[in-house]
């Protein structure tokens, strides 16, 4: 996801799933299988996280975790992933754990 109108439309009409380092926004394909093109991620990391070396680590983690988890969602869904100032000092496993969590509730998963 590359621009604002998708973003906006995503974080407004997907669905919402909070942990405490990430909210995610879906909004999943629910057409014919086959016609939804493929599916779009973006991240939202504000200045809030912390330092630009943190908001670059905390995307590069966020996106090696979705490319994992991708597979899962229907094609052509839109998904937002947006950290919160928390995910500057979690690690790893526990972005993954909150990433699952969130997408869970949001019925990605």
């Amino acid at each position: 996801m590359r621009d604002g109108e998708s973003f906006r439309h995503t974080m407004r009409r997907g669905v919402r799933g909070a942990q405490p380092t990430l909210v995610t926004h879906v909004v999943l394909n629910t057409g014919a299988p086959g016609t939804g093109g493929p599916t779009s991620v973006g991240f939202v990391v504000s200045k809030a996280v912390g330092s630009a070396v943190d908001r670059n680590r905390v995307k590069r983690q966020l996106r090696h975790l979705m490319r994992e988890r991708l597979g899962a969602l229907p094609a052509g869904s839109r998904v937002v992933v947006r950290a919160l100032p928390a995910a500057s000092g979690a690690g790893s496993s526990t972005l993954a754990e909150h990433l699952d969590a969130a997408l869970a509730r949001a019925g990605a998963r």
